[in-house]
């Protein structure tokens, strides 16, 4: 078992926080918040109360994600773009997600794509680093959910930008099509690059509306 005990959160979303495992500082440890899968559960609307609710739990949706078609293939570009995945661990808080904690060319932890545009705008390094992304999840097809900037954080690989999914792999697709399909993954795929791009442009402009 992975002792966290007194060990602070690098970073905390809605429903879990992430730590920097104690014994490789290029490992990360995402662990559900107590009992959020049960408040989940209860705030859904109607047509989900039926789940159970261990798939409101976000550790186990990307244990599921992660053994998706794209990532079974002998593709050695198929983590280009994300982080890597070791599996469910033990620790003293909770079950974690352990996956690739990326670090930026400083040895930092890497920030997200909101904050670096948030602080520096869209730039040139960055649309090319975005149309790379762009081109990978045409050519991979590896299936996410709507792709947000601040699921997404800068790696760097000879000093060059390289955009890495670190939350929301998987289907929104209720349809098993998206699973199946090179041909309704890759239209799954280019929905959510509009998407991506849509919500690029709203976080750009003062977040205005509605993004989609």
């Amino acid at each position: 078992m992975i002792n966290l005990d007194g060990i602070q959160p690098f970073a905390e979303g809605g429903n879990r926080r992430c730590y920097v495992h104690p014994e490789n500082s290029y490992r990360c440890l995402k662990v559900v918040i107590q009992n959020q899968s049960k408040k989940a559960k209860q705030d859904a609307p109607w047509y989900k109360k039926f789940r159970s609710e261990s798939s409101f739990d976000d550790n186990i949706r990307e244990q599921r994600a992660y053994a998706q078609r794209a990532l079974k293939k002998d593709n050695p570009d198929k983590w280009k773009h994300l982080a890597k995945w070791y599996g469910m661990v033990e620790t003293s808080i909770g079950l974690a997600s352990e996956t690739e904690l990326i670090r930026d060319n400083k040895n930092n932890i890497a920030i997200t794509l909101e904050k670096y545009l948030f602080t520096y705008g869209m730039t040139d390094e960055m649309q090319e680093a975005l149309k790379e992304f762009e081109s990978w999840l045409r050519s991979t097809l590896v299936l996410t959910k709507n792709i947000i900037p601040h699921n997404i954080v800068l790696g760097y690989e000879d000093d060059k930008i390289i955009l890495k999914i670190v939350d929301g792999l998987g289907s929104k697709s209720y349809l098993p099509f998206t699973y199946i399909s090179d041909f309704f993954a890759s239209k799954y795929v280019e929905r959510r690059i509009e998407l991506m791009q849509s919500r690029i442009n709203w976080d750009l402009t003062g977040r205005k509306g509605n993004w989609k």
